[in-house]
C-alpha cells in the first residue's frame, strides 16, 4: 500500500482524547479541518509527553517575549475544550514517533506523528516505559522526504502557538482523568483495587 500525509496547514481542531473506560483506554490525536477528519492511535505515555513538551515550548516563547506569543490569553485558547473526539472515528494509523517543531518566521509549531515502520530511525515515544528524553523537539532534517515512495504514514499538523498550549491543556487533562493513583506506591488503582508492593502485597 502506498504511503499516506496527511497534512493540515489550518486545522479546525487539532485534540488528544481517549475511549473506553479507565485503564483500558485507547488514546487518539485527532485533527479536523473542514469535513476532513484524520485520526492516529497512540500510546498514553506519548501523550503525556507531547502535551509536556508542547506546553513547555509555548512557555519558554512566552517568557522571552516572541512576538505574538506573549500577549496570548491565557483565559481562552482555541483547543481547550472538552468536547469528545469527531466522527467519523477512524484509526488511520498507529503513531510510533512523534516529532515537534517551531517554525520562528511563521511563528508556528509542527506537531508529527508517523506510523512505526523499519525504517523508521528516529526516537521512538511509544511503550509505557518510556522517558522524556526520546522525546524529540527539533527541526527534524533527517525526515523521510514527502515524496519518497517508501516511508511511514504521516500526519502532520501546523498550529498557532495558541492553538498548541489549547492541545497540550486538553491533553494534559485527558491523562490525568484516568485511574487514580495509589497513595503508597503510584501505580495505577483499579476499581477492584490491585496488589500493592508498598503495602507487602496486600490489595488496596
Amino acid at each position: 500500500m502506498p504511503r499516506r500525509i496527511f497534512v493540515f496547514d489550518d486545522p479546525d481542531r487539532f485534540v488528544a482524547g481517549a475511549i473506553g473506560p479507565p485503564g483500558q483506554r485507547v488514546f487518539f490525536l485527532q485533527a479536523v479541518e473542514g469535513r476532513r477528519v484524520t485520526s492516529v492511535s497512540l500510546e498514553k505515555v506519548q501523550v503525556a509527553l507531547l502535551a509536556d513538551r508542547v506546553g513547555a515550548i509555548v512557555a519558554e516563547l512566552r517568557e522571552r517575549g516572541v512576538a505574538g506569543i506573549a500577549d496570548i490569553d491565557l483565559a481562552a485558547v482555541p483547543g481547550d475544550d472538552d468536547r469528545s473526539l469527531d466522527e467519523p472515528l477512524r484509526d488511520a494509523f498507529r503513531a510510533g514517533t512523534l516529532t515537534i517543531s517551531w517554525d520562528g518566521e511563521e511563528s508556528e509549531v509542527t506537531i508529527e506523528a508517523r506510523s512505526q515502520e523499519e525504517f523508521d530511525d528516529l526516537p521512538d515515544l511509544g511503550e509505557s516505559d518510556a522517558d522524556d528524553e526520546q522525546a524529540t523537539v527539533d527541526e527534524d532534517d533527517d525526515d523521510v522526504p514527502d515524496d519518497a515512495p517508501e516511508g511511514p504514514d504521516v500526519l502532520r499538523v501546523r498550529l498557532s502557538a495558541a492553538m498548541a498550549l489549547g492541545f497540550a491543556r486538553r491533553a494534559a487533562r485527558v491523562v490525568s482523568s484516568g485511574r487514580p493513583a495509589c497513595p503508597f506506591c503510584g501505580q495505577p488503582l483499579n476499581p477492584e483495587g490491585h496488589v500493592c508492593v508498598r503495602s507487602n502485597g496486600y490489595l488496596n
